[in-house]
């Protein structure tokens, strides 16, 4: 493996990636780039537990709050504006820090990933929601089986929406969405990546963590943080309205369910999200994991981390 130009924190959600980000970037004279498809978005700062100014501790951090709620980024956009981050920080003789949880974010960055054309909004996206909405997603799935049999096996026929993705590309570029991912893969990494790993050797202690850090939220100014974006009159779809946090306490909001309930619905989908991004992480076998015990010992994790990236030639 050639010597790493950019290091990757990685972990479920409330492990204390934030922080170890921040020493880190002192350690190796860095600047931290966001990796999270939420903390994006401006104005959500307490429900995404994007990084405060406190936080960041005099180091420099990129793609936060730098999106409107109103957009909906695609991976290729955040991918983009990403790199350009990336390579900026590079130019200035520092070290990239990519700290997040968004597995598939930081997957396509560090690999240099392109993205198969086909515009979301195209003629091409619009014949087919049309098609959709007269004749279901049968006919379509089959027509997709014909063009591009190995996408349809990938696919549960339920998967409108990758389904649609998958002929978009076909009809569009020529090229069916499988053709386009296996060249991809073939390319050579854009960079190379050093991965520390943080997480709980117990799950139920990240469970607790969880749930003490929603209560948390709560009570430093979530709700309200909520009331706001709806004052904005955000389209109901908004991705932003979408995240954990948000999603849940607008129901409340809308009388559909009590405080108490919103909450413990924001613990429960936290958690379940912590369990699919460890899944989601256990496939790279390059990282090297921190396990927290009860407490997170952070001096202790950064002397670790730091003998691990020593030993790749990081100095």
């Amino acid at each position: 493996m050639p010597q790493p130009n950019v290091i990757c924190v990685v972990g479920p959600t409330a492990c204390g990636k934030t922080k170890m980000g921040v020493l880190l970037a002192k350690r190796f004279d860095g600047e931290v780039v966001s990796v999270d498809s939420m903390q994006i978005y401006r104005g959500m700062t307490i429900g995404t537990a994007a990084p405060t100014i406190e936080e960041m501790d005099g180091v420099p951090h990129h793609m936060v709050a730098v999106a409107d709620p109103r957009e909906s980024w695609s991976v290729a956009r955040f991918t983009k504006e990403a790199d350009r981050c990336v390579q900026e920080i590079l130019a200035r003789g520092k070290r990239p820090i990519l700290v997040g949880g968004t597995g598939l974010y930081l997957d396509a960055l560090v690999s240099g990933r392109t993205f198969a054309g086909g515009q979301a909004g195209g003629a091409v996206r619009q014949a087919l929601q049309r098609r959709l909405a007269q004749e279901g997603i049968g006919p379509l799935f089959t027509e997709l089986s014909q063009v591009d049999p190995a996408a349809a096996e990938r696919l549960h026929q339920g998967d409108e929406k990758r389904i649609l993705r998958a002929l978009e590309v076909y009809y569009e570029t020529g090229k069916t969405i499988t053709e386009h991912n296996e060249e991809t893969q073939r390319l050579p990494r854009r960079y190379a990546a050093a991965y520390i790993g943080l997480a709980f050797r117990d799950r139920a202690d990240m469970r607790a963590l969880i749930d003490r850090r929603v209560d948390e939220m709560v009570s430093q100014g979530l709700l309200e943080e909520v009331d706001a974006l709806l004052s904005d009159q955000l389209p109901p779809g908004s991705t932003a309205l979408q995240a954990i946090g948000y999603k849940e306490f607008i129901a409340y909001r809308e009388g559909q369910c009590s405080l108490e309930e919103a909450v413990e619905e924001v613990k429960l989908c936290s958690r379940q999200y912590a369990k699919r991004q460890l899944t989601y992480l256990r496939r790279n076998r390059e990282i090297y994991w921190i396990y927290w015990e009860k407490e997170r010992d952070f001096a202790k994790a950064l002397q670790d981390a730091t003998e691990f990236l020593s030993a790749l030639g990081l100095g």
